[in-house]
């Protein structure tokens, strides 16, 4: 089926039915009143990841093992919706899965890098792996043989046929000059963005790809946005450098405000400018420290309230099941501040207004 009210009649109601599975505001909230670890652990066993955590014993109650269990609820998410989509519509629906296996990606390539300065008596893979994520059959990356080929090049050399084949050997020419990981991490991200951006406009239903483009472009905005920030705030980056390290498309966030900005024009007016409902941007300029974190939650909490909007209305189009993962990848974002927070014994005032929820302006 391409799509229309027969295609989309059981992903809705399936939609649907998982977004009413969500923590609200006041859920996330009673969660960060678990006084301790263990107790929020409690408190996750009575909710949709009971299933996923109650299978660890008491000393595999880690945060690690925790925060790996719940991821395994979206993985499974995103097959669901996988399965039911519309046929145009599940490149997309994989491709946006796909940012979890570039996170994995990195994350062996990281760890082969610094492998020698682990303190550990645990063998490299069974290091790395607890902290993947749960990409289950869809994984097209060798994870494993990766880690134990125990340097970059020979690493990457066993991404032939994987969908990164192109995008990372041609950044192996500057990791060889640099020996750093930059050139790598920035060519995996921007070939997934223009690869998902390519995937949006391949849709075939004009609603598909209108809700699509709204829901996938606001966040790809979000990205792009504090790239260029954040790599001209902290890494005094050139201009050419800038450009090349960001995306030259969005859906409000336009190349001339990005070209703008890598030129030394004002960033907090071109934030205004495209997001005017962002308050105090100088402010959180002022010290991006403290300021860009709270920056990129505004930016998050814009996309969150822009999935919301995508159930109200017709629901026959790949926004409502687009809308439900990213909501999900939003709330497991809060599950796990709230989890390493609580394992930490952090003070309230030090996590909750992290938290994307709690702190989101209805």
């Amino acid at each position: 089926m391409s799509g229309g009210v027969f295609g989309y009649a059981a992903l809705s109601t399936r939609a649907r039915a998982m977004y009413s599975d969500l923590f609200s505001p006041q859920d996330v909230a009673r969660l960060g009143d678990a006084p301790d670890f263990p107790s929020l652990v409690g408190a996750l066993k009575g909710t949709p990841y009971g299933k996923y955590i109650s299978g660890l014993k008491d000393g595999e109650m880690t945060p690690r093992r925790v925060i790996h269990q719940i991821r395994t609820r979206l993985a499974d998410s995103y097959s669901s919706v996988i399965q039911q989509a519309p046929g145009d519509t599940r490149p997309l629906v994989r491709q946006l899965f796909r940012y979890f296996e570039v996170g994995n990606l990195k994350a062996v390539l990281r760890s082969i890098s610094t492998v020698s300065s682990w303190n550990s008596d645990l063998p490299a893979w069974e290091r790395v792996r607890e902290v993947l994520f749960p990409f289950g059959a869809f994984e097209s990356i060798p994870a494993q043989a990766m880690v134990e080929a125990g340097n970059v090049p020979a690493a990457v050399e066993l991404l032939r046929g994987t969908p990164y084949e192109t995008a990372i050997s041609f950044a192996m020419k500057r990791y060889s000059a640099e020996q750093n990981l930059f050139p790598l991490e920035v060519a995996l991200d921007l070939d997934y963005w223009r690869n998902l951006w390519g995937e949006v406009k391949n849709l075939q239903n004009k609603k598909d790809r209108d809700m699509a483009g709204k829901l996938i472009g606001s966040l790809l905005d979000l990205n792009n946005l504090m790239w260029v920030i954040r790599y001209k705030t902290y890494h005094n980056l050139s201009e050419e450098e800038l450009i090349n390290y960001t995306l030259p498309f969005g859906y409000r966030v336009k190349d001339e405000d990005i070209r703008s900005i890598a030129a030394g024009a004002d960033i907090a007016a071109v934030i205004s400018r495209v997001h005017p409902d962002i308050p105090d941007v100088n402010a959180l300029l002022e010290r991006p420290q403290s300021g860009l974190p709270k920056l990129e939650l505004l930016l998050k909490q814009r996309v969150m309230r822009q999935c919301v909007s995508a159930f109200i209305g017709d629901p026959f189009h790949i926004g409502l099941p687009l809308a439900y993962l990213l909501l999900s990848d939003f709330e497991i974002q809060d599950l796990v501040v709230l989890i390493e927070a609580k394992y930490s014994k952090l003070a309230d005032a030090e996590y909750r207004p992290l938290l994307l929820k709690t702190t989101l302006i209805q």
